[in-house]
């Protein structure tokens, strides 16, 4: 969550209100402005305060034009319905709700069976918040079957535990490195190649190493990691060494999307040095945020002292998660997405927004002032940058620019090694039509002679030019 500090003018002035707002109160007279800081002395209309609070909210950029987030934004009216009647279910208490429970249930079943575990009925899993709780989890799970094999020398003051990954990792994996005292061992960029190296990653590890991350999926490019080559490389560490090093593939978008589109691709349990596996049930998993998944291949990669068990809410449900009470509703609207659409229906959703991506990224291309760094081949994710010898502006300009127009296109840096790469990057998630796509590439196209005629790039602080934080 961001992290806010508190208003620091306390005498601002008070919301505005449209004398049309105002109904007649108790007291006599119309609702009088309320404060913004601070609570109101008194209540107000219901229709009143959801005026105020509409109207603010259209302030807001229209999230079909976010072509920065990978999260879905758009779902069937049926499944609105069904979170709708589910918005008051508490997800922990399984006692109270055994068949929401269920369902969730089922869909660790069929996420086991869709990533090829050996024995989907073995694997174990559970919802989360999203990927990021998911990839918390996985960690801890990896770092404490780490500390059971070396509870010999750990804890100790002159160990400690280290996490190999690339530097293109989520946020996230910092996060646990940070809050779980793991050491980040990062994989640098070099050249073109913008994620993991699997011998470099190997070259990494040692007796305190508690696992490795393969990223299906890089959020800086939209590519995918070599995970069965990364798995080679630990093959041949551990015939050398005896050291035998988990892997860990956070999946959040391409385990949605390589099991539909890219079903030779060998990334999954069906390497048995994969432990585990996490996905955002709200990306590529097309629900409203936030859901996401994680899976163990079997009950030996989870640490069964990490499951809590609680009655006090009725029943003896055992639970793997950071935080307790969740909305059951992204669960429900989850087993519904997985029922309605089956593997037919999501290999034609997944497909249908590949071949925007890709025509999108051709169309970029053929207007030769940028360079694509990827073609959105494998996530339906298109990085890009200006072309060699386009000095008027950068890519900076270029996302101010389309955020004129209500494009939401992230610019950024990349990672160290290759810091003197900035890029744009578009997400194309279901529900970006082919018409927005043609509308997209003509709001960019009618900005470059302007942006031509500039004597150099205008963005003076280029990490935060675009509001956006990678």
């Amino acid at each position: 969550m961001p992290l806010h500090e508190g208003h620091k003018k306390p005498d601002e002035r008070p919301l505005s209100v449209n004398p049309f707002y105002g109904e007649a109160n108790p007291l006599g007279g119309m609702t009088e402005a309320p404060p913004k800081h601070r609570l109101p002395d008194a209540p107000m209309p219901p229709s009143t305060a959801y005026q105020l609070v509409h109207d603010e909210l259209m302030l807001d950029g229209n999230a079909r034009l976010n072509l920065a987030t990978f999260v879905t934004t758009w779902m069937e009216p049926q499944a609105g319905v069904l979170m709708a009647e589910c918005r008051d279910k508490n997800m922990i208490d399984k006692d109270e709700y055994p068949r929401t429970a269920e369902l969730e249930r089922r869909c660790v079943a069929m996420l086991a069976d869709l990533w090829n575990a050996p024995d989907p009925s073995a694997a174990v899993g559970c919802s989360t918040t999203g990927s990021s709780e998911a990839c918390m989890l996985a960690g801890m799970a990896m770092k404490r079957r780490w500390a059971q094999r070396n509870a010999d020398r750990y804890p100790a003051r002159d160990v400690r535990p280290n996490l190999v990954m690339g530097v293109n990792v989520q946020v996230c994996w910092e996060k646990f490195c940070n809050f779980w005292e793991v050491e980040a061992r990062q994989v640098p960029m070099e050249g073109d190649r913008f994620h993991l190296d699997p011998q470099a990653a190997a070259e990494l590890c040692d007796e305190n190493t508690i696992g490795v991350v393969g990223i299906l999926g890089s959020t800086f490019d939209g590519s995918y990691e070599p995970i069965a080559e990364l798995c080679a490389a630990l093959d041949a560490l551990q015939e050398r060494t005896g050291l035998d090093i988990p892997v860990h593939v956070d999946g959040a978008s391409g385990a949605m999307i390589a099991p539909f589109l890219d079903e030779d691709l060998v990334w999954d349990f069906r390497l048995p040095r994969v432990a585990s596996i996490n996905t955002s049930g709200h990306k590529y998993g097309l629900v409203y945020p936030g859901v996401g998944w994680a899976l163990w291949r079997d009950r030996e990669a989870l640490p069964e002292e990490l499951v809590f068990r609680v009655n006090y809410l009725g029943g003896d449900m055992p639970t793997f998660a950071l935080n307790f009470s969740r909305p059951g509703a992204q669960v429900v609207a989850q087993y519904y997405t997985l029922l309605r659409l089956g593997r037919e229906g999501f290999r034609a959703v997944q497909q249908s927004t590949r071949d925007v991506a890709r025509g999108i990224a051709d169309r970029v291309e053929a207007l030769e002032d940028f360079r694509l760094l990827t073609r959105g081949d494998q996530l339906p994710v298109f990085a890009f940058t200006t072309a060699p010898g386009v000095e008027s502006y950068d890519v900076f300009d270029v996302s101010r620019r389309l955020r004129e127009n209500g494009w939401l296109v992230p610019a950024y840096t990349f990672p160290p090694k290759r810091e003197d790469l900035s890029a744009l990057r578009v997400v194309c998630r279901n529900g970006f039509s082919e018409d927005l796509a043609d509308l997209f590439v003509e709001d960019l196209t009618r900005l470059l002679p302007e942006l031509r005629r500039q004597s150099g790039p205008s963005t003076r602080d280029k990490g935060v030019a675009t509001g956006f934080h990678h």
